[in-house]
């Protein structure tokens, strides 16, 4: 794999698609392209092997893409669809014979201790995670990969997004700061949620997307976190604006 390169591990949002016991269009399509895991992504980025957020898919993830090792772990936020994971990096600390890194701000933390007591007090359990934790701050440093966080709302919560100089990655949000438009002046690669066509109280709706693509102005951008109230993928891409991709699972680039 070539430096910085970026696959998009999951693309769906917090049930996956096809979403249990579901019956409707993207649920019932053939495209793999439909097919979507809890959203995260990796980065091989200045040698460093780069991970955004852990869901519960986190192995078969690994897995489909070819992908043995991590150098370090970036949480977003503390909902279970992006840390529900963190159990299957035990394979990884035995394998590779390393402590992960993980990135995550107190709140998290403390929602990473609720969901797995074990790896901050494994009393007798000898296999747990290990895991060494990092303050998320405005200026991350991994190996040689400089990665800038910064936050955006998902509604009333604040939730954290990133940026690899030229790339950013944003996901779960449904307002952005001004400052935060501005500081993402010059991105040259915007990823982004768009959760379905109509509005919703913590996620980007499409059209929400595009208007901050637009205020961004990156070369090109991708949609990510997307759920199956979206129409299915052959539909989707027709309603997107040139420069405008849908991601899907397994879909990679350099940067």
């Amino acid at each position: 794999m070539r430096n910085n390169t970026f696959i998009f591990l999951g693309t769906g949002t917090s049930t996956g698609v096809p979403v249990l016991g579901c019956r409707c269009r993207t649920c019932c399509s053939l495209d793999f392209r439909d097919k979507r895991l809890r959203s995260s992504a990796y980065i091989f980025y200045k040698g460093a092997k780069i991970i955004i957020d852990c869901g519960p898919d986190f192995r078969q993830q690994m897995l489909q893409n070819g992908l043995d090792d991590v150098d370090a772990i970036l949480i977003t936020h503390g909902h279970r669809d992006h840390i529900g994971g963190l159990d299957d990096i035990r394979g990884l600390n035995f394998m590779k014979n390393k402590i992960i890194s993980v990135y995550a701000d107190e709140h998290i933390r403390h929602e990473i201790r609720q969901a797995f007591p074990y790896v901050f007090d494994p009393g007798e359990y000898t296999g747990p995670p290990m895991i060494k934790f990092f303050p998320l701050q405005s200026t991350i440093k991994i190996e040689k990969a400089i990665v800038q966080a910064f936050q955006v709302w998902h509604g009333k919560q604040k939730i954290w997004g990133f940026r690899f100089e030229r790339l950013a990655y944003i996901t779960d949000a449904n307002k952005l700061n001004d400052d935060v438009i501005e500081f993402l002046q010059g991105t040259e690669i915007l990823i982004i949620n768009a959760l379905r066509l109509q509005p919703h109280e913590t996620h980007f709706s499409l059209q929400e997307a595009l208007s901050i693509i637009e205020k961004v102005n990156p070369q090109r951008a991708y949609l990510t976190h997307i759920s199956h109230f979206m129409p299915p993928y052959r539909e989707l891409r027709t309603l997107l604006p040139e420069g405008v991709i849908a991601a899907y699972d397994g879909f990679s680039f350099e940067f």
